[in-house]
Protein backbone atom coordinates (compact mmCIF):
# COMPACT_ATOMS: atom_id res chain seq x y z
CA UNK A 1 0.00 0.00 0.00
CA UNK A 2 1.49 3.31 -1.07
CA UNK A 3 2.26 5.94 1.50
CA UNK A 4 -0.15 8.96 1.57
CA UNK A 5 1.40 12.07 0.05
CA UNK A 6 2.39 14.58 2.69
CA UNK A 7 1.87 18.32 1.96
CA UNK A 8 5.08 20.25 1.48
CA UNK A 9 6.21 22.66 4.15
CA UNK A 10 6.99 26.32 3.48
CA UNK A 11 10.71 25.50 3.62
CA UNK A 12 10.29 22.77 1.06
CA UNK A 13 8.40 25.07 -1.28
CA UNK A 14 11.43 27.33 -1.30
CA UNK A 15 9.38 30.56 -1.69
CA UNK A 16 7.39 32.55 0.91
CA UNK A 17 3.68 32.01 0.78
CA UNK A 18 1.76 35.20 -0.02
CA UNK A 19 -2.00 35.60 0.27
CA UNK A 20 -3.56 38.38 -1.77
CA UNK A 21 -6.06 39.85 0.71
CA UNK A 22 -7.41 43.34 0.00
CA UNK A 23 -6.36 46.01 2.51
CA UNK A 24 -9.57 47.05 4.26
CA UNK A 25 -9.12 50.40 6.03
CA UNK A 26 -12.63 50.23 7.45
CA UNK A 27 -11.82 47.05 9.34
CA UNK A 28 -8.72 48.66 10.86
CA UNK A 29 -10.69 51.76 11.76
CA UNK A 30 -13.43 49.73 13.47
CA UNK A 31 -10.86 47.61 15.31
CA UNK A 32 -9.13 50.69 16.73
CA UNK A 33 -12.47 52.21 17.75
CA UNK A 34 -13.51 48.96 19.43
CA UNK A 35 -10.15 48.61 21.17
CA UNK A 36 -9.23 52.02 22.60
CA UNK A 37 -6.48 50.40 24.70
CA UNK A 38 -4.56 49.28 21.60
CA UNK A 39 -1.99 52.08 21.86
CA UNK A 40 -1.79 51.55 25.61
CA UNK A 41 -0.61 48.02 24.91
CA UNK A 42 1.71 49.19 22.14
CA UNK A 43 2.83 52.71 23.24
CA UNK A 44 5.92 52.60 21.03
CA UNK A 45 3.66 52.96 17.98
CA UNK A 46 2.57 56.42 19.07
CA UNK A 47 6.09 57.70 18.43
CA UNK A 48 7.20 55.24 15.77
CA UNK A 49 4.29 55.82 13.40
CA UNK A 50 4.76 58.88 11.20
CA UNK A 51 1.91 60.82 9.59
CA UNK A 52 2.35 63.08 6.53
CA UNK A 53 2.22 66.77 7.44
CA UNK A 54 1.86 69.68 5.04
CA UNK A 55 4.48 71.85 6.77
CA UNK A 56 6.68 69.51 8.84
CA UNK A 57 6.95 66.59 6.43
CA UNK A 58 5.91 63.92 8.93
CA UNK A 59 4.85 63.92 12.58
CA UNK A 60 4.11 61.29 15.18
CA UNK A 61 0.60 60.40 16.33
CA UNK A 62 1.28 62.23 19.60
CA UNK A 63 2.36 65.41 17.79
CA UNK A 64 -0.63 65.20 15.48
CA UNK A 65 -3.00 64.81 18.41
CA UNK A 66 -1.44 67.76 20.23
CA UNK A 67 -1.79 69.86 17.10
CA UNK A 68 -5.48 68.93 16.78
CA UNK A 69 -6.10 69.81 20.43
CA UNK A 70 -4.38 73.19 20.04
CA UNK A 71 -6.46 73.89 16.94
CA UNK A 72 -9.66 72.94 18.77
CA UNK A 73 -8.76 75.16 21.77
CA UNK A 74 -8.10 78.07 19.42
CA UNK A 75 -11.43 77.49 17.67
CA UNK A 76 -13.28 77.42 21.01
CA UNK A 77 -11.55 80.62 22.12
CA UNK A 78 -12.63 82.35 18.90
CA UNK A 79 -16.20 81.14 19.34
CA UNK A 80 -16.30 82.39 22.95
CA UNK A 81 -14.87 85.76 21.87
CA UNK A 82 -17.50 86.02 19.14
CA UNK A 83 -20.32 85.16 21.55
CA UNK A 84 -19.08 87.70 24.09
CA UNK A 85 -18.81 90.34 21.38
CA UNK A 86 -22.36 89.62 20.20
CA UNK A 87 -23.68 89.69 23.77
CA UNK A 88 -21.95 93.01 24.42
CA UNK A 89 -23.30 94.50 21.18
CA UNK A 90 -26.84 93.35 21.99
CA UNK A 91 -26.54 94.83 25.47
CA UNK A 92 -25.40 98.16 24.01
CA UNK A 93 -28.30 98.13 21.53
CA UNK A 94 -30.76 97.36 24.32
CA UNK A 95 -29.46 100.20 26.50
CA UNK A 96 -29.45 102.64 23.58
CA UNK A 97 -32.97 101.65 22.55
CA UNK A 98 -34.22 102.08 26.11
CA UNK A 99 -32.83 105.60 26.35
CA UNK A 100 -34.01 106.52 22.85
CA UNK A 101 -37.50 105.16 23.52
CA UNK A 102 -37.85 107.38 26.60
CA UNK A 103 -36.78 110.42 24.58
CA UNK A 104 -39.16 109.62 21.71
CA UNK A 105 -42.08 109.12 24.09
CA UNK A 106 -41.60 112.72 25.26
CA UNK A 107 -42.10 114.06 21.72
CA UNK A 108 -45.03 116.43 21.44
CA UNK A 109 -45.11 116.67 17.65
CA UNK A 110 -44.18 114.52 14.65
CA UNK A 111 -41.41 116.95 13.72
CA UNK A 112 -39.93 116.66 17.21
CA UNK A 113 -40.05 112.88 16.99
CA UNK A 114 -38.32 112.94 13.57
CA UNK A 115 -35.60 115.24 14.85
CA UNK A 116 -34.91 113.21 18.00
CA UNK A 117 -34.86 109.93 16.06
CA UNK A 118 -32.42 111.23 13.46
CA UNK A 119 -30.15 113.03 15.92
CA UNK A 120 -29.78 110.05 18.27
CA UNK A 121 -29.20 107.43 15.57
CA UNK A 122 -26.70 109.58 13.70
CA UNK A 123 -24.84 110.41 16.90
CA UNK A 124 -24.68 106.80 18.14
CA UNK A 125 -23.93 104.93 14.91
CA UNK A 126 -22.65 107.55 12.48
CA UNK A 127 -25.53 107.13 10.03
CA UNK A 128 -25.76 109.74 7.30
CA UNK A 129 -29.55 109.81 6.92
CA UNK A 130 -32.54 108.81 9.08
CA UNK A 131 -35.96 109.43 7.55
CA UNK A 132 -39.65 108.60 7.85
CA UNK A 133 -40.90 108.63 4.26
CA UNK A 134 -44.59 108.62 3.34
CA UNK A 135 -45.32 106.69 0.15
CA UNK A 136 -48.07 108.00 -2.14
CA UNK A 137 -49.52 105.75 -4.81
CA UNK A 138 -48.88 108.33 -7.53
CA UNK A 139 -45.16 108.28 -6.72
CA UNK A 140 -43.99 105.49 -9.00
CA UNK A 141 -40.41 105.29 -7.69
CA UNK A 142 -41.35 105.11 -4.00
CA UNK A 143 -44.16 102.67 -4.75
CA UNK A 144 -41.66 100.40 -6.49
CA UNK A 145 -39.40 100.47 -3.42
CA UNK A 146 -42.40 99.72 -1.21
CA UNK A 147 -43.60 96.81 -3.33
CA UNK A 148 -40.28 95.29 -4.39
CA UNK A 149 -37.54 96.18 -1.92
CA UNK A 150 -39.88 95.90 1.07
CA UNK A 151 -41.88 92.89 -0.03
CA UNK A 152 -40.83 91.03 3.15
CA UNK A 153 -41.10 94.13 5.37
CA UNK A 154 -37.35 94.77 5.61
CA UNK A 155 -34.48 95.48 3.26
CA UNK A 156 -30.75 95.61 4.07
CA UNK A 157 -28.13 96.37 1.45
CA UNK A 158 -27.39 98.76 -1.37
CA UNK A 159 -29.69 100.80 -3.59
CA UNK A 160 -29.52 101.90 -7.19
CA UNK A 161 -28.50 105.49 -7.85
CA UNK A 162 -32.10 106.36 -8.72
CA UNK A 163 -33.45 104.80 -5.50
CA UNK A 164 -30.83 106.59 -3.39
CA UNK A 165 -31.72 109.92 -4.92
CA UNK A 166 -35.45 109.39 -4.40
CA UNK A 167 -35.20 108.20 -0.79
CA UNK A 168 -32.36 110.38 0.48
CA UNK A 169 -31.73 112.99 -2.25
CA UNK A 170 -28.14 111.79 -2.20
CA UNK A 171 -25.90 108.84 -3.00
CA UNK A 172 -25.51 106.56 0.04
CA UNK A 173 -23.40 103.54 0.91
CA UNK A 174 -25.91 101.02 2.28
CA UNK A 175 -29.38 101.18 3.82
CA UNK A 176 -31.79 99.60 6.26
CA UNK A 177 -35.43 100.00 5.27
CA UNK A 178 -38.54 98.92 7.12
CA UNK A 179 -42.26 99.15 6.51
CA UNK A 180 -44.26 100.58 9.36
CA UNK A 181 -47.67 99.09 10.16
CA UNK A 182 -50.75 99.89 8.09
CA UNK A 183 -52.05 102.02 10.99
CA UNK A 184 -49.34 104.53 10.12
CA UNK A 185 -50.29 104.54 6.44
CA UNK A 186 -47.58 103.73 3.90
CA UNK A 187 -44.49 104.89 5.77
CA UNK A 188 -40.90 103.72 5.26
CA UNK A 189 -38.49 103.95 8.17
CA UNK A 190 -35.22 104.52 6.29
CA UNK A 191 -31.64 104.60 7.60
CA UNK A 192 -28.56 105.15 5.44
CA UNK A 193 -24.87 104.65 6.17
CA UNK A 194 -21.95 106.07 4.18
CA UNK A 195 -20.31 102.65 4.55
CA UNK A 196 -21.33 100.36 1.67
CA UNK A 197 -20.72 97.26 3.82
CA UNK A 198 -22.51 98.42 6.99
CA UNK A 199 -25.95 97.07 6.08
CA UNK A 200 -26.08 93.72 4.32
CA UNK A 201 -28.78 91.08 3.66
CA UNK A 202 -27.48 88.60 6.28
CA UNK A 203 -27.59 90.96 9.27
CA UNK A 204 -30.26 90.74 11.97
CA UNK A 205 -32.82 93.50 12.43
CA UNK A 206 -32.89 93.69 16.23
CA UNK A 207 -32.33 97.46 16.41
CA UNK A 208 -34.64 98.26 13.51
CA UNK A 209 -37.40 95.97 14.73
CA UNK A 210 -37.51 97.47 18.23
CA UNK A 211 -37.63 101.01 16.86
CA UNK A 212 -40.24 100.05 14.28
CA UNK A 213 -42.55 98.73 17.00
CA UNK A 214 -42.22 101.98 18.94
CA UNK A 215 -42.90 104.07 15.82
CA UNK A 216 -45.93 101.89 15.01
CA UNK A 217 -47.28 102.82 18.42
CA UNK A 218 -46.47 106.54 18.30
CA UNK A 219 -47.12 107.77 14.76
CA UNK A 220 -50.91 107.26 14.75
CA UNK A 221 -51.08 109.67 17.73
CA UNK A 222 -49.90 112.64 15.64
Amino acid sequence: MSEAKRPKSLDELGEPLTIDVPFDEQIIREYLLDNPDFFVRYPELLVAMRIPHGEKGTVSLVERRQEQLRSRVKQLEEEITSLMSTAYRNEQIFMFNTELSLKLLKSKTLDELRETLAQELKGQFGFSHVRLITVHDIDVDLSRVWNERLETGYYFGRLTHKESQRLFANEVGSVALSRLSSECGKVIFAIASPNAAHFHPDMDHLLLDQLRQLLDHMLPQF
